[in-house]
Protein backbone atom coordinates (compact mmCIF):
# COMPACT_ATOMS: atom_id res chain seq x y z
CA UNK A 1 0.00 0.00 0.00
CA UNK A 2 1.77 3.40 -1.02
CA UNK A 3 -0.19 5.69 1.04
CA UNK A 4 -1.84 4.45 3.45
CA UNK A 5 -4.75 7.03 5.73
CA UNK A 6 -6.34 6.46 8.99
CA UNK A 7 -10.42 6.83 9.09
CA UNK A 8 -9.70 10.62 10.38
CA UNK A 9 -7.60 11.43 7.94
CA UNK A 10 -9.92 10.21 5.38
CA UNK A 11 -13.02 12.06 6.96
CA UNK A 12 -10.82 15.55 6.79
CA UNK A 13 -9.67 15.28 3.22
CA UNK A 14 -13.09 14.34 1.77
CA UNK A 15 -14.99 16.38 3.56
CA UNK A 16 -17.62 13.99 5.77
CA UNK A 17 -17.67 12.47 9.27
CA UNK A 18 -15.74 9.46 10.39
CA UNK A 19 -19.95 8.07 11.04
CA UNK A 20 -20.30 8.79 7.57
CA UNK A 21 -17.79 6.38 6.10
CA UNK A 22 -18.42 3.71 8.65
CA UNK A 23 -21.68 4.15 7.30
CA UNK A 24 -20.45 4.33 3.81
CA UNK A 25 -18.32 0.93 4.21
CA UNK A 26 -21.56 -0.87 6.27
CA UNK A 27 -23.37 -0.11 2.69
CA UNK A 28 -20.36 -1.51 0.64
CA UNK A 29 -19.70 1.50 -1.33
CA UNK A 30 -16.09 1.44 0.25
CA UNK A 31 -13.92 -1.43 0.01
CA UNK A 32 -13.20 -2.57 3.62
CA UNK A 33 -10.09 -1.42 4.39
CA UNK A 34 -7.24 -3.70 5.77
CA UNK A 35 -6.73 -3.81 9.87
CA UNK A 36 -3.43 -2.65 11.45
CA UNK A 37 -2.04 -4.98 14.33
CA UNK A 38 -3.56 -2.70 16.60
CA UNK A 39 -6.99 -2.63 14.87
CA UNK A 40 -6.67 0.83 12.93
CA UNK A 41 -8.54 0.15 9.52
CA UNK A 42 -5.49 1.88 7.05
CA UNK A 43 -7.54 3.29 3.88
CA UNK A 44 -6.15 4.48 0.32
CA UNK A 45 -6.62 7.71 -1.72
CA UNK A 46 -8.89 5.85 -4.13
CA UNK A 47 -10.17 5.28 -1.04
CA UNK A 48 -10.93 9.11 -1.05
CA UNK A 49 -11.41 9.66 -4.37
CA UNK A 50 -14.42 7.48 -3.73
CA UNK A 51 -15.93 9.23 -1.00
CA UNK A 52 -15.84 12.45 -3.02
CA UNK A 53 -17.60 11.01 -6.23
CA UNK A 54 -20.29 9.95 -3.68
CA UNK A 55 -20.22 13.15 -2.26
CA UNK A 56 -20.55 14.53 -5.33
CA UNK A 57 -22.98 12.30 -7.25
CA UNK A 58 -25.34 12.33 -4.06
CA UNK A 59 -25.45 16.57 -5.03
CA UNK A 60 -26.33 15.54 -8.48
CA UNK A 61 -29.63 13.86 -6.84
CA UNK A 62 -28.27 10.25 -7.26
CA UNK A 63 -29.23 8.01 -4.15
CA UNK A 64 -26.64 5.39 -2.69
CA UNK A 65 -28.15 2.62 -4.13
CA UNK A 66 -27.92 4.00 -7.35
CA UNK A 67 -24.26 5.22 -6.70
CA UNK A 68 -23.48 1.60 -5.76
CA UNK A 69 -24.82 0.54 -8.71
CA UNK A 70 -22.16 2.73 -10.62
CA UNK A 71 -19.88 2.20 -8.55
CA UNK A 72 -19.45 -1.81 -9.81
CA UNK A 73 -19.87 -1.05 -13.30
CA UNK A 74 -17.51 -1.52 -15.87
CA UNK A 75 -16.66 -0.87 -20.08
CA UNK A 76 -19.41 0.22 -22.43
CA UNK A 77 -21.94 -1.01 -19.28
CA UNK A 78 -20.92 2.40 -17.66
CA UNK A 79 -21.99 4.59 -19.88
CA UNK A 80 -25.63 2.69 -20.83
CA UNK A 81 -26.04 2.77 -17.05
CA UNK A 82 -25.30 6.14 -16.12
CA UNK A 83 -27.63 7.58 -19.46
CA UNK A 84 -30.25 5.42 -17.76
CA UNK A 85 -29.94 7.27 -14.34
CA UNK A 86 -29.51 10.40 -15.65
CA UNK A 87 -32.70 9.55 -17.94
CA UNK A 88 -34.58 8.54 -14.91
CA UNK A 89 -33.22 11.72 -12.30
CA UNK A 90 -34.26 13.71 -15.61
CA UNK A 91 -37.76 12.58 -15.60
CA UNK A 92 -37.96 12.69 -11.92
CA UNK A 93 -36.90 16.11 -11.93
CA UNK A 94 -39.32 17.45 -14.47
CA UNK A 95 -42.03 15.94 -12.31
CA UNK A 96 -41.04 17.69 -9.29
CA UNK A 97 -40.52 20.99 -11.18
CA UNK A 98 -44.00 21.07 -12.18
CA UNK A 99 -45.43 19.84 -9.09
CA UNK A 100 -43.37 22.68 -7.87
CA UNK A 101 -44.80 25.29 -10.50
CA UNK A 102 -48.27 24.17 -9.71
CA UNK A 103 -47.38 25.02 -6.46
CA UNK A 104 -45.87 28.31 -6.94
CA UNK A 105 -49.06 29.37 -8.84
CA UNK A 106 -51.40 28.45 -5.59
CA UNK A 107 -49.40 30.44 -3.04
CA UNK A 108 -49.27 33.34 -5.75
CA UNK A 109 -53.37 32.84 -5.65
CA UNK A 110 -53.20 33.10 -2.27
CA UNK A 111 -50.81 35.87 -1.70
CA UNK A 112 -53.33 37.61 -3.93
CA UNK A 113 -56.09 36.71 -2.23
CA UNK A 114 -54.97 38.08 1.28
CA UNK A 115 -53.52 41.50 0.01
CA UNK A 116 -56.94 41.97 -1.71
CA UNK A 117 -58.78 41.35 1.85
CA UNK A 118 -55.97 43.38 3.38
CA UNK A 119 -57.01 46.27 1.35
CA UNK A 120 -60.64 45.73 1.41
CA UNK A 121 -60.74 45.54 5.70
CA UNK A 122 -57.70 46.33 6.69
CA UNK A 123 -58.77 46.39 10.39
CA UNK A 124 -60.49 43.63 10.64
CA UNK A 125 -59.45 41.07 7.67
CA UNK A 126 -59.75 37.65 7.62
CA UNK A 127 -57.67 35.60 6.00
CA UNK A 128 -58.77 34.00 3.05
CA UNK A 129 -56.38 30.81 3.01
CA UNK A 130 -57.04 30.09 6.70
CA UNK A 131 -60.81 30.37 5.61
CA UNK A 132 -60.17 27.84 2.80
CA UNK A 133 -57.75 25.50 4.73
CA UNK A 134 -60.56 25.46 7.63
CA UNK A 135 -63.51 24.30 4.80
CA UNK A 136 -61.66 21.96 3.14
CA UNK A 137 -60.94 20.03 6.58
CA UNK A 138 -64.38 20.03 7.04
CA UNK A 139 -65.27 18.52 3.55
Amino acid sequence: MDEAFRIGEVANRSGVSIDTLRFYERRKLLPTAPRTANGYRLFTLETIERVLFIKQAQELGFSLDEISRLLITNGTSDCLLVRDLLDAKLKELDTRMKSMREFQVKLTHYLAECEAELIKHPDSAECPVVVEIAHAERS
